[in-house]
């Protein structure tokens, strides 16, 4: 019946020790605290003596870099005014070059027809005059006049207006075949060489005048071509010089903006250095002078709640010590489980996942608070389904599209147009893609500061959770160690002389001495065994949980650096998917702009198209590939996190008012 009645005495008494150890730990943090405080004071009151240098030599760098970065914007806009001048001059010259051989191959095509024409005419011709001089000149004068040549050479002879009118009667006679006349062959022949020979010489004149137009043409074209082909490389090149300035442009800027806000800030903190560091001052001596009153008030509590009278009326007012470690089983099984569920479905590249399980395994839960983030990554993860399915809609439509679009532009220019609708698509959702990586690199360097600062109160809980423990394992065994002396002399430990002016220092004073009746020593000693057994119990409960606080914190350490690590390893990948897609929609717009005015260069837009195909099958290859894939797992992770939410939601919360109210003895 004796050991019962003090071991539950124990655990009747084990929160008042609990509160001695919490207060003898208070007394050590703020002392620390104190020290780490004057330390802090003392760099930030040289920062006060010497940090106005610092900050004038930050603005002076400031102010004279940014008329610099300045006019460096400026001189790259004029280039971006001139380059797009130039390009818009060579696309006009080019036009007109193009339009001036187009015309001109179109004349010499009619001058080749007609060339043509006049050429058989004169060869018909000829070929009927040879052969009547040849059948006169044999006296076969009236064979000839019955073929087709007669009819051909009467034809001629009553077209030619050149030729005398005596001459034209002569050979119409002749050509009619009239029995009245009969002019001497002589005279025939003669008239119809003089004809050859003026046809001759006509035909002669048309070659050459012929031959000088094609050789013009041919080098009309030629330099034509030259000129063509020099302008498609300076439009060619000054594109991709545009584009390349164009994003300089938009990362001076950033960088003018970032120096600015600096500047303006430092000013700002250097004007307000002198009355900052005055205020600093008085509220240093304000925090000591305060530090050493909570001190003190910590010191007097002690002593009161070391009294031994105080104790028995405790033990007396605070029965069921043992309920809330009790009671705090189930809600740290449901907490483990849920943590253990989140940490099976994290993979590599989310840190997300890693911010939930950081926020689980902390002793200080918050259950609505994650649930609150499961719902919230859960919603994530189901837009990035979304935005994975419209992506792979988006793919499929554009791989079509552009494959039509190639078709369409071996047909006809006029599909150039739609070519442009599609690059201004593109330019708009590579807009919302930068917007959204923009906000997610926001958003994750949000997440990495609150898991730091998470991290940073975890280790200050530990760290003083340690101290505490550690203050309260020496006040228990100093306690057990003065029971012993005097119900146990022979278990007693005598302490170093230092050892003891350290805990009189601690304390502020020295402990009561004992009642000095006999009789109450004897009531007293026979309760020591079921005390000092209570003191062990809780030294062994203090170690347990020192141990097991150190294996917490190395585990929430190791998964805070694995964290960061994918963090990190997330933010370069998307700056630099931020960086591409920057320099994509640079490009694009730039592609754009270039085909709205190259209607008519089918071969150019049509490679183009060509590119864009294989920009697509950069783009949307790999997710095509992976989307099942994908879906798969994130499929697995929203299950996971329902899960996880299901087994938090079924925790029972009333066991943390139960343990304040204990803690607070209500």
């Amino acid at each position: 019946m004796l050991m019962a009645g003090a071991s539950a005495s124990a655990v009747q008494a084990n929160p008042i020790r609990k509160v001695v150890g919490m207060l003898q730990a208070m007394q050590g943090k703020i002392t620390a605290e104190g020290e780490k405080e004057q330390e802090l004071y003392e760099k930030f009151n040289c920062y006060c003596q010497n940090g106005d240098g610092a900050l004038s030599k930050s603005i002076g760098e400031a102010e004279t870099k940014m008329p610099q970065v300045t006019a460096d914007i400026e001189e790259a806009e004029a280039a971006v005014t001139q380059l797009k001048a130039d390009l818009k001059s060579h696309q006009t010259d080019r036009a007109a070059a193009k339009a001036a051989m187009a015309e001109a191959t179109s004349l010499r095509a009619k001058e080749a027809g007609e060339f043509a024409a006049l050429k058989a005419e004169l060869d018909a011709n000829l070929a009927a005059l040879a052969k009547a001089t040849a059948a006169i000149e044999k006296g076969m004068a009236g064979s000839f006049l019955q073929t087709s040549d007669a009819q051909v050479l009467k034809k001629l002879v009553l077209a030619e207006e050149s030729m005398a009118e005596y001459d034209r009667e002569e050979l119409t006679s002749f050509l009619s075949g009239s029995t009245s006349y009969a002019p001497a062959s002589g005279q025939i022949t003669g008239i119809l060489k003089e004809m050859a020979d003026t046809m001759t010489k006509n035909l002669n004149d048309a070659t050459d005048s012929e031959n000088q137009s094609i050789s013009a043409f041919d080098g009309l074209m030629a330099a034509k071509t030259k000129e063509v082909n020099a302008l498609t490389k300076s439009i060619e090149e000054k594109s991709v010089r545009l584009g390349e300035t164009q994003v300089n442009i938009v990362e001076m800027k950033e960088d003018l903006d970032d120096t600015g806000k600096a500047l303006l800030e430092d000013k700002k903190f250097l004007g307000d250095l002198s009355a900052n560091c005055a205020l600093k001052a008085k509220e240093n001596a304000a925090n000591q002078k305060m530090r050493s009153e909570e001190l003190l008030a910590l010191a007097d509590t002690i002593k009161i709640l070391n009294d031994d009278d105080a104790l028995e009326l405790f033990k007396k007012t605070l029965p069921g010590a043992s309920a809330f470690m009790q009671m705090s089983v189930s809600a740290k099984d449901q907490q483990q489980q849920a943590l253990a569920i989140v940490r099976a479905a994290k993979g590599h590249g989310r840190p997300e996942l890693n911010f939930l399980a950081l926020a689980l395994q902390g002793k200080k839960v918050n259950f609505a608070k994650v649930i609150k983030m499961i719902d919230t990554m859960t919603v994530t993860l189901k837009k990035e389904q979304q935005d994975d399915n419209n992506k792979k809609e988006y793919c499929e439509m554009q791989f079509d599209a552009a494959d039509d679009k190639k078709k369409g532009l071996e047909r006809s220019v006029s599909n150039l147009e739609k070519s442009i609708a599609k690059e201004k698509e593109a330019i708009a959702t590579l807009a919302d893609e930068i917007k959204a990586l923009q906000e997610g690199i926001v958003a994750l360097d949000k997440s990495v500061a609150e898991a730091t600062e998470q991290r940073k109160e975890e280790n200050a809980d530990y760290s003083e959770l340690m101290a505490s423990d550690a203050a309260a394992t020496e006040l228990l065994g100093f306690a057990k160690n003065r029971l012993n002396k005097f119900y146990n002399p022979k278990l007693y430990k005598a302490p170093a002389s230092a050892v003891l002016a350290d805990v009189s220092a601690h304390n502020g004073v020295a402990p009561p001495p004992p009642p000095a009746t006999a009789a109450a020593f004897s009531k007293k000693s026979e309760e020591s065994n079921g005390v000092i057994g209570m003191i062990d119990i809780m030294i062994k409960d203090l170690t347990k949980e020192m141990t097991e606080a150190k294996t917490t914190e190395k585990d929430a350490q190791g998964d805070y650096e694995q964290t960061m690590s994918d963090s990190a390893e997330k933010r370069a990948l998307d700056s630099k998917t931020l960086a591409d897609k920057t320099k994509a929609k640079a490009e694009t717009n730039a592609d754009m702009e270039a085909h709205g005015e190259e209607k008519a260069a089918t071969t150019k837009t049509l490679m183009a198209t060509h590119e864009y195909i294989a920009s697509l099958h950069a783009e949307c290859d790999w997710l095509l590939q992976y989307f099942e894939v994908r879906k798969e797992a994130r499929t697995g992770e929203i299950d996971s996190l329902k899960t996880a939410k299901s087994v938090l939601s079924g925790a029972d919360f009333s066991f943390v008012e139960t343990a304040r109210r204990s803690l607070r003895g209500q």
